[in-house]
């Protein structure tokens, strides 16, 4: 959907975490990736297949929740997107962003920033708990 959430997702992990954090931009279209590595992503490639691919790579996968409801995001997730994502091993982390034709309840609506502050702690707290136990 153009890539204003992931740039924005991709700008707070970049001010957030270590330079030495690689983050993998995988948009839907080439639109969404050129605006995530403008923010500053490490690697990015578009299309069903690059994500399809590329998605097993990922440590963590923060975007929001449409990417694994086939047919969001103005259809632009397939399902084999929303597959991929779904049942790739990273842990993931999903942004409760309604949707035109589905609705999130029982959520208490935050800032886009806030969530993705939440999201960026949560990854944060698990990259310093693996260096921890790397290092001991």
């Amino acid at each position: 959907m153009g890539g204003g959430i992931g740039a924005q997702i991709v700008t707070q992990l970049r001010q957030a975490l270590p330079l030495d954090v690689e983050i993998l931009a995988l948009g839907a279209n080439a639109v969404a990736t050129q605006k995530m590595m403008q923010a500053r992503a490490s690697r990015g490639a578009s299309g069903e297949n690059a994500i399809r691919v590329s998605i097993g790579a990922a440590d963590f996968i923060l975007a929001p929740i449409g990417v694994v409801i086939p047919n969001s995001m103005m259809g632009e997730i397939t399902p084999t997107i929303a597959e991929a994502v779904a049942g790739a091993p990273a842990r993931k982390l999903f942004l409760p962003i309604n949707q035109p034709h589905f609705e999130i309840v029982g959520i208490e609506w935050r800032a886009l920033t806030k969530q993705i502050d939440a999201a960026i702690e949560t990854i944060q707290q698990a990259i310093a708990g693996f260096h921890s136990k790397s290092q001991a």
